[in-house]
């Protein structure tokens, strides 16, 4: 939990907030994607891919429905977690970025010679569903980044037009999680749980911590007795935790805001840990404190969510 800011500091990113149009939506939600380097072939120049690769971000960002993450902040991440991830991006590796910048599509690929032509073949692959496409660009004779990067871009753009829907997991609104998951809980008592979630954002204290808040409303909708922190009583599971959020950027009126959320349960008749996760989220809005507190609940809930089970058994 210490490394919470440090954290936190690799994964800001620049948001470009969406138009009407993209895929036919009037008011869609936007597409956080990350362009990663492109592994170059030994014949071509040592900076072609990491060109290709800025020059494909940079056509992208011109697209009004897509979030381009920071290349900068994109490199420390993958440099900080030691992911070698040029050309070789797997379904497994692309949700790992994913977690760690909030990108719900990464775009990577390869760039070498065939006979006389200069080849850049990229994949598409979305970090939530482990879906792959690919798309190819050609140009004959001498290679021609810019040329090969501006067909390419327009044909990656097309793919996440057509393709979004499969590169994307639906999403579920919290209530909705909230009933699937209260519907398959095992019959039979709960115990009994206190929570404590210290929350700050910008470095100052939370009064009213949206996360311990979104935990409580878990637990009680799924029959959890939850202990207040100055009752005597002695609960069966203590629930603490860290939760985090901050400014990313804005882009024009909206604000986004990014979170962490960090728990450890423990039970109270010997001190054993139960469990610890953690996640990270984020959300937009108008107003900062409202995408801020917007990002900690659904953080927490996709929390709750893969931990509920657990903690009813």
């Amino acid at each position: 939990m210490k490394r919470l800011q440090s954290w936190y500091s690799a994964l800001l990113f620049v948001i470009l907030w969406p138009s009407p149009g993209f895929g036919g939506d009037p008011s869609p939600s936007p597409l956080p994607l990350a362009v990663l380097e492109f592994h170059a072939a030994k014949e071509l120049e040592p900076d072609f891919g990491l060109n290709a690769a800025t020059l494909l971000n940079a056509m992208l960002s011109a697209e009004p429905d897509l979030w381009l993450v920071e290349r900068a902040e994109l490199d420390k991440v993958i440099s900080e977690q030691e992911l070698g991830l040029a050309g070789n991006v797997t379904p497994e590796t692309a949700a790992r970025v994913g977690q760690l910048t909030g990108a719900k599509v990464l775009v990577t690929g390869r760039v070498f010679r065939a006979g006389k032509e200069t080849v850049l073949v990229t994949k598409i692959i979305g970090t939530e569903t482990g879906r792959v496409f690919g798309e190819i660009a050609k140009s004959a004779g001498s290679a021609n980044a810019s040329d090969l990067v501006n067909e390419l871009a327009a044909k990656v753009a097309a793919t996440l037009r057509a393709r979004r829907d499969s590169l994307v997991a639906v999403t579920i609104n919290r209530d909705d999680r909230l009933a699937a998951v209260k519907s398959k809980l095992p019959e039979g008592p709960r115990p009994t749980v206190r929570v404590n979630i210290p929350e700050r954002h910008f470095g100052a204290p939370v009064v009213d911590p949206a996360a311990e808040t979104e935990v409580i409303r878990w637990l009680t909708s799924c029959g959890f007795a939850v202990l207040d922190a100055k009752a005597k009583e002695t609960p069966d599971l203590e629930i603490v935790g860290e939760a985090f959020s901050a400014f990313a950027l804005r882009k024009g009126n909206m604000i986004c805001c990014r979170a962490r959320v960090e728990i450890k349960v423990t039970r109270t008749t010997d001190q054993r840990v139960m469990l610890s996760d953690a996640r990270a989220g984020m959300a937009v809005d108008i107003a900062e404190q409202t995408a801020a507190k917007e990002s900690l609940m659904e953080t927490t809930a996709m929390l709750m969510e893969r931990i509920i089970t657990q903690l009813s058994n």
